[in-house]
Parts: C-alpha cells; structure tokens; sequence
C-alpha cells in the first residue's frame, strides 16, 4: 500500500517543490493550504507524514501542530525559513509533538544534491515511526518520565564555575531529539560537577534559539558555542548549527572550542562524530561519557567506538524508547555501545556520571 502525505503550505509554489520530492518515493499525496484546512483533513484521513509551513492565513503551523497531535497523533515534519522568527515557532512545535523540520526549499537551492537528500532522508525516516511512537501530551511523561534527583547528586557540593574539568560528558542527537535534550538539561542539578557539551542537528539559526531556551528551564548555564568560548565544569554547550566543533587543548591546559566553517564532507552540520573524535585529542578516553540519542543516519557511531576503544564508556538509546533507531542502532551494531537503554535510564546515567 502506497504512504500517503499531506502538503501543508499557503503557496502554490512549495506545494510543486515538495510534491516532485514525495513523487520520488511514491507517496500518495494530498494537500491542504492553511493549517485549519490540514487539522480537518488529519482528523477524517490517516497520513503517514505530513508538511507543516510555519506561517500560514487562518490558523498557523504550532496551532495546527497542537491540534493534530490532541486529535490525531501524525508524524509531522516541519518546513521552517531560516530566521530567528521561524526557529523559536519550529522548536516550539517541537516541544509539542513535531518530530523534525526542513529548511524551506527554494527554486534555486531545489536541485542542490544534498539539499534534496536530507529532505528524502528525513521523509523516508519520519513516515516509518510508528504512531505509538509519537510524543503527544499523553505519551511524553511515558517516554521521559520526570525523574527525581538521587541521593548521591543532592550530597554534592556547589560547583565553583570554571574548575578543572575532570569529567565530560558528550550527548548527540537528530531527528527525535530537543525533546529528550530539554528534559535532560531540565534534570540535571545546579551542583553538577561536569560540563556537558551537546551536539543536535540543528542550523545556526535554531541552535542560538534553542540554547536559549534550555537556559530558561536549566539549573545550569547553557550556552550556543562561539568560536574561542573556555569550556569550564557547571555549564552545557550547545554546538553551533551549520559549523563544526572541536576541543582545544590549551599550553595552560585549560580547555577551549573551536568553531569550524562547513565542510563538504559531512552531511550534517554540526557534526557528532567531529565532537566525539575531537574530545579524544583533549581528554583521555576514561574521562568522557558518550552519549547517543535518536536520529536518522549514522553520524556518532564512529566516534562512539573511538571513545569506547580509548576506554570511555558509551551509551546508546535502545529501540525502545527512540523514536528513529538510526545513529544509535548504527553505534550498537559496530560495536561502539557499552550500555544500551530507554532514555529515561540514560538520564539517571548521566545523573550519576562519576
């Protein structure tokens, strides 16, 4: 049976763009050009994915978003512009259900290669998460149920921001995952002793945007990465969208980040293997704690195996609790997972990293 899509956009023109792009993988497609005119079309037909346009007449795309996913939980794949508008709406409609997003296509960038492979990537992967999968209202404290500090972290003593760092953590994620980041950087206590540098597909428009948001629910400082930025204990980094992030180890031995251009080797920007490859030129393998989460593709598993070879320990998300097992399934089968479990486990493994 043929998958069916529906196209969500107030112009004709987007309508024809992603229309040639579902047509490539035979999806049977509908479309709808207001997001009152797609909940309605959601409600009476199951779609298998459908396109969400951010701004759009009569009901916008976080109001659809909300209503689609009370009424009837679809994987919804947003098309947001790169603006700093469109990315606090998109993170937003994250938060309440929405699984991924696309940069909006153009006629001029619609026939870039890598442009339209993300876009398949994505389509192929989203259309295949099963409904139960879903992270709606009802199904989120199931996925990441809130969970209490323990004992042994509330013991802890304040830690003085700039220590030496003696421990790190590293977490990477795509597709599926600004919902499990914000709950972790929501549960993880003012006096945690390390800092924690993630790296989520995101681009450089969203990542500012994002960063400032799990400021407003952590405990901790969280900061977008800037080129030259000190990396210090009691804080968590966002790497920077559209760029590269290395560690650099200082004459002083402190340890700074450094903030690379784009490059054509890799697909996505920022990169989990470039972060996890990178730490191991500055920290010794027994001093980090890699984590992967759910995403499409393969990016992180290499640098997983890296970190587990040099002796750090690693910990993949299990197919049980990811919504795409694409990285983290990758990372296990090469044998660059030491422990693999449903997020909220991970969680407490992070919790107590020590």
């Amino acid at each position: 049976m043929r998958k069916k899509a529906l196209i969500t956009d107030d112009s004709i023109l987007m309508h024809a763009l992603l229309r040639d792009l579902f047509r490539k993988l035979d999806f049977e497609i509908d479309v709808a050009y207001n997001g009152k005119e797609a909940v309605q079309k959601a409600t009476s037909t199951q779609y298998d994915i459908i396109t969400m346009d951010v701004t759009m007449p009569v009901m916008d795309g976080i109001t659809a978003v909300k209503e689609i996913m009370r009424i009837n939980p679809t994987p919804i794949l947003m098309v947001s512009a790169l603006t700093t508008s469109d990315a606090d709406v998109t993170i937003e409609a994250l938060r309440e259900g929405a699984v991924d997003y696309i940069s909006k296509p153009s006629a001029n960038n619609f026939e870039d290669s890598e442009v339209n492979r993300e876009i398949l990537l994505k389509i192929k992967s989203i259309s295949s998460i099963p409904k139960d999968r879903l992270r709606t209202k009802k199904t989120q404290e199931r996925f990441t149920p809130s969970i209490k500090t323990e004992n042994k972290i509330e013991s802890r003593p304040a830690v003085e921001h700039g220590n030496k760092v003696n421990k790190v953590v590293l977490v990477g994620s795509s597709t599926g995952g600004p919902g499990l980041i914000e709950t972790l950087c929501k549960n993880i206590p003012h006096n945690y002793p390390y800092p924690i540098c993630i790296v989520q597909h995101m681009p450089a428009a969203f990542t500012k945007s994002f960063a400032s948001r799990l400021s407003s629910i952590s405990s901790l400082p969280v900061h977008e990465v800037s080129d030259g930025m000190l990396f210090e204990s009691g804080n968590i980094y966002i790497a920077k969208g559209g760029s590269h992030l290395h560690f650099v180890k200082e004459h002083s031995q402190r340890v700074s980040l450094k903030v690379y251009p784009k490059s054509d080797v890799k697909l996505f920007l920022p990169s989990v293997d470039e972060v996890f490859n990178s730490a191991l030129t500055a920290f010794s393998g027994s001093q980090l704690l890699g984590v992967l989460l759910t995403g499409i593709g393969d990016d992180g598993a290499k640098g997983m195996l890296a970190i587990k070879n040099a002796g750090g320990m690693t910990i993949g998300e299990s197919e049980s609790s990811a919504q795409v097992y694409g990285m983290p399934r990758v990372a296990y089968e090469i044998g660059g997972v030491s422990k693999q479990l449903p997020f909220s486990d991970i969680l407490r493994e992070v919790q107590n990293f020590s």
